[in-house]
């Protein structure tokens, strides 16, 4: 989804500057320095996961820090609304960035989210609402992001001070190693805010199922990368003076290639545009088979529910915004909704044993959120919360006024000190 930036030279100008830390340099680090903010998002980490005993410098934030059993996603739940729905405050109908893959009536012949992800950074899909990171960098903070939804597009014509960009099999321990290296420069150059977003538990879900082997050692890998995050922020001393919130975008539920709903079984896919496909369908129909495929999806079907754009429920929040496709297909938890004219010749070979999307009161599409530091409360389980609350609490913890959101300081109330 992002475009390729290369590691390395960042890596070795912030081990360079940390050696050669001039004197006034150092003289100002020993001043009192705002708090730092991490957030970390382990992307499809279901809340549940926690659990299996395999998380336990998770546990051990908990244990110093604040905890929800469940955070809920927003609609639809996948990665890149949810992400900037954490940014925003907004929900997706309200931010713009609707799913994973769409399309847009203003943005003729180019889609968000196919590859090879050459427009996902035009900032035309994002600049709808203004994210955390922007409004941090336009206060004067210093921002790094690594592999974060949405960062490597100039939005607003501003982007991250430091970026790691997301690239195929891009590894965890990679990925703390970037952040600690940031850390390790002079106050001065040091970014108060980081993004982290580690991308291999959602990974392996999708292509193993959730109660799998595989999924339980990438979640083992990411908790020993943050393993190595706590502890680097330990010997730089740092731990005391870093809020850390980690969160999940969205869970994850077990599919079989068995439960799939053909749309070319119910109409012809090629009188219609669809963009999106998986838990979840868009369709728009192409001038004059409107009312066809009108009567072919929005009859009772045993394993979906479809819905004109303006009947979808109102407690998905999701509907209004023009990028949403006319008609729209929800499957029953654990079934697909897919086409033919997709490469399914990728699809016998990589099947899709796990998917999310689902509606966000499923128990399986919950979040994760735990959160401590030197202004979180200690030992503190909050009750379950929308994800649109977090945006307000990140920037309370900035020091930065929030823009309108559709959130509000429930969490803060109850989180922070």
């Amino acid at each position: 989804m992002f475009n390729h930036w290369m590691t390395k030279s960042l890596l070795g100008l912030a081990m360079a500057l940390a050696l050669l830390t001039p004197a006034s340099a150092q003289t100002d680090q020993t001043k009192p320095a705002p708090h730092t903010l991490i957030v970390v998002s382990i992307d499809g980490y279901r809340a549940d996961y926690i659990k299996r005993g395999l998380s336990p410098h998770l546990e051990a934030l908990k244990a110093r820090g604040v905890y929800a059993h469940a955070m809920r996603p927003s609609y639809p739940t996948v990665t890149a609304p949810n992400h900037y729905t954490l940014m925003t405050g907004l929900y997706p109908d309200h931010h713009g960035v609707i799913d994973n893959n769409m399309v847009d009536p203003k943005l003729p012949g180019i889609e968000f989210g196919r590859p090879s992800f050459a427009y996902d950074n035009d900032p035309r899909w994002w600049d709808a609402a203004t994210p955390l990171w922007v409004s941090a960098v336009k206060s004067g903070m210093i921002v790094a992001a690594s592999a974060w939804p949405g960062q490597a597009s100039r939005i607003h014509n501003i982007t991250p001070n430091y970026l790691q960009t997301w690239q195929y099999n891009l590894k965890p321990a990679v990925q703390s190693q970037m952040v600690l290296s940031w850390l390790s420069l002079p106050q001065a150059d040091r970014p108060r805010l980081i993004l982290l977003h580690y991308l291999a538990v959602d990974e392996m879900g999708h292509a193993y199922g959730p109660d799998t082997p595989q999924v339980n050692a990438a979640i083992s890998d990411v908790s020993a990368a943050l393993g190595e995050l706590f502890d680097g922020l330990k010997q730089h001393g740092l731990m005391d003076s870093t809020n850390l919130v980690v969160v999940s975008d969205h869970g994850m539920s077990a599919t079989s290639a068995k439960r799939t709903i053909w749309l070319d079984d119910l109409f012809n896919v090629q009188d219609a545009i669809v963009p999106s496909y998986g838990a979840f369908a868009g369709i728009t129909p192409k001038p004059g088979h409107t009312a066809d495929i009108e009567k072919a999806l929005l009859k009772p079907n045993a394993h979906m529910t479809c819905w004109k754009k303006a009947d979808i429920p109102a407690r998905l929040h999701f509907g209004s915004n023009p990028r949403v496709p006319a008609i729209w297909c929800e499957a029953k938890d654990g079934w697909l909704i897919m086409t033919h004219a997709i490469d399914n010749a990728y699809y016998k070979k990589h099947p899709i044993n796990g998917e999310h999307g689902y509606d966000p009161s499923d128990p399986k599409m919950a979040a994760l959120f735990v959160a401590a530091g030197p202004d979180f409360k200690s030992g503190v389980v909050v009750p379950d919360f929308p994800n649109i609350d977090i945006y307000p609490m990140l920037a309370r913890l900035l020091g930065i006024t929030p823009l309108a959101h559709d959130g509000d300081d429930t969490l803060v109330h109850a989180a922070l000190k």
